[in-house]
């Protein structure tokens, strides 16, 4: 298995949110003029460390503002909070609490974590304030355009508000609740790693390594439905090197593959990836205008370094044997040409 540090690169910059990409939020209602920047929040005075209930550093510091600061900026959060859930109607602000604001110190985005509480009935939820990176945006609109899941953002000029993903951190649940598993549980489990781990090659999202992903158990009348989500889409057709895009070579992810091989065989790993190219492929047909919308936006965008793109040209066709990746010019072509074959493929065997 190869190490992470041959795979990646030290460091992905964040590109800016071209004009057409713009324009794309604008027409998808991805943008709204907000009341408080990224930066702004980057004023805090200090800083705890936040652990988890075993004590263990969880990377994040949760941060404290001035008194003066601090109501200005509750107030333009709640306000995000009500954009982001609602129609922006500041009936409800009243009843909102910002409980803590935690900014993480690990990976690239730097994130803030925002908990909101409705102070009615101690319900809480998360958002994320991040910096624009338009790698990130187009990962979000893929996911959005080509998973099962609808996902919640909005953007404004160099500042990006994401929805919090619900779910169980893939290392935490590979640790701690794996084991626990019956076996039919982690055949079922198997099956969705198996969807996952190819709908993140074939849309090309990168880093898909244990933290970057989480499962999410939904009791069903008789048994546990495991579904797995991705929640960091940075390394969005970034990377030259096809592995990158692959779960199996993370060695975060190597008891999860392990488990794929003991639990299904080679004839179900195939069936379960023909099924996850259908069900894109479906959703692409769907949505024909927005897809081809967004690849445009990306055609025409910067979102990696050429000799990036040159190497995972000459990894697909090694890989794939179509030579029309020799024309790709830019990483939207590629992508392009990736989903044109998954979505030819589909519409060949459905008319047979």
């Amino acid at each position: 298995m190869a190490s992470e540090e041959k795979l990646m690169s030290k460091k992905k910059p964040a590109f800016p949110i071209s004009e057409k990409l713009n324009e794309y939020l604008k027409k998808h209602n991805r943008t709204i003029k907000i009341p408080i920047f990224y930066d702004d929040l980057l004023r805090f005075q200090g800083s705890i460390v936040v652990y988890d209930k075993n004590d263990e550093d969880t990377l994040w510091v949760r941060t404290y503002y001035t008194e003066f600061d601090r109501v200005e900026i509750d107030n333009s959060l709640k306000k995000i909070y009500t954009l982001l859930h609602s129609d922006g109607n500041d009936d409800t602000i009243p009843f909102l609490n910002i409980d803590a604001i935690d900014y993480c110190t690990f990976g690239n985005s730097k994130p803030f974590r925002v908990k909101v509480r409705n102070i009615l009935n101690d319900n809480y939820t998360y958002f994320y304030v991040k910096k624009t990176d338009a790698s990130r945006v187009y990962g979000l609109e893929l996911e959005h355009i080509l998973s099962p899941q609808n996902m919640n953002y909005l953007v404004y000029k160099d500042t990006l508000i994401e929805e919090h993903i619900a779910g169980i951190p893939g290392d935490d649940f590979i640790k701690d609740f794996l084991p626990k598993c019956t076996e039919s549980e982690k055949a079922q489990i198997a099956k969705e790693f198996v969807k996952f781990k190819e709908r993140c090659f074939v849309r090309l999202l990168g880093d898909m390594r244990s933290y970057n992903y989480v499962i999410t158990p939904t009791h069903d009348f008789d048994h546990i439905v495991y579904k797995i989500r991705a929640i960091d889409f940075d390394q969005q057709s970034f990377e030259g090197n096809l592995k990158v895009y692959n779960l199996q070579f993370m060695k975060e992810n190597f008891k999860m593959v392990e488990m794929v091989s003991k639990k299904l065989q080679n004839s179900s790993i195939l069936q379960y990836k023909i099924e996850e190219r259908s069900f894109m492929a479906k959703r692409m047909i769907t949505a024909p205008k927005r897809t081809a919308h967004l690849i445009k936006c990306m055609k025409n965008d910067t979102i990696s370094f050429p000799e990036n793109v040159e190497k995972l040209k000459q990894d697909l066709i090694n890989y794939v044997g179509d030579i029309a990746f020799k024309k790709c010019q830019n990483m939207g072509e590629v992508l392009e040409t990736i989903l044109e074959f998954v979505k030819r493929n589909y519409l060949n065997i459905s008319t047979k």
